[in-house]
């Protein structure tokens, strides 16, 4: 059976990835995805064929990966963080259904990676460490009305949430329009961090308000979190509480010495 990887490769580098994508990547005979991505799995890639369309031309790079396959060459699609996360492996299937005859019998392998929400989360402490939401404020897809229905709903049903796509050259205020969106339920004091470049040189991050978060100036690379009436700062770490019960050590849960 010819096969199509859709790889999911974390972060970015080997230390991000599992060991399930650094197989599958080994498996490919071509590698096919955004030129960033390519980059970033360094000699991963040696002697690999590889193929590239630039952002915003998605769907004739899957095309690409399933007529790469169909000839017969392992095949492997490269998604930043995780292949089902806002990845590609969703479009693949869509044009499997849509234009079945022109790929033939091509099994396509879905190869999980590490999302921004966890590897970013894992930066700034354990912000994730309850029940949450993953919105994303990219308005290409997706109209800005469901976008902030879904902000609305988080921000009341009192989720911590990670924002994905923050901003960008044309979209340099819906960071600003989702904080204000989140405040009409949250304390303008709510704790949020932010992580740019997770997992990269130049990696940053940093802990501030939602107030602040207005005016923070994000750009493509960075991933913002915001949290919700559990959340803390321990030792300058965003922490959510899950629940638990931490006595002193030597205490039990009534507060009384083990003897």
């Amino acid at each position: 059976m010819k096969k199509l990887y859709v790889i999911g490769i974390g972060p970015g580098g080997k230390g991000g990835m599992t060991l399930d994508a650094l197989n599958a990547v080994a498996a490919c005979e071509t590698l096919v995805g955004y030129p960033v991505y390519l980059d970033l799995l360094g000699d991963l890639a040696d002697g690999k064929k590889r193929l590239s369309t630039p952002m915003r031309q998605e769907v004739e790079r899957c095309r690409i990966a399933l007529r790469e396959a169909a000839s017969g060459r392992a095949t492997g699609v490269v998604c930043s963080g995780d292949a089902g996360v806002y990845g590609m492996a969703g479009l693949i299937y869509e044009l499997c259904e849509a234009d079945a005859g022109a790929f033939g019998e091509v099994e396509i392998l879905v190869v999980p990676g590490v999302t921004a929400a966890l590897s970013g989360a894992a930066v700034l402490g354990a912000p994730l460490m309850n029940d949450f939401a993953v919105v994303s404020l990219s308005d290409l897809l997706t109209p800005w009305e469901m976008i902030e229905a879904r902000l609305d709903g988080a921000a009341r049903g009192g989720f911590a949430i990670c924002l994905y796509n923050p901003s960008s050259r044309k979209r340099a205020g819906h960071l600003k329009r989702a904080a204000q969106i989140l405040l009409r339920h949250l304390p303008p004091g709510t704790l949020c961090g932010y992580v740019r470049n997770i997992g990269r040189d130049g990696e940053s991050s940093g802990v501030l308000t939602l107030e602040a978060l207005q005016d923070y100036e994000a750009d493509m690379f960075t991933t913002v979190f915001v949290g919700c009436a559990d959340t803390v700062n321990i030792r300058g770490k965003l922490v959510t509480k899950r629940g638990y019960t931490a006595p002193p050590e030597g205490k039990g849960a009534e507060g009384e010495a083990h003897g």
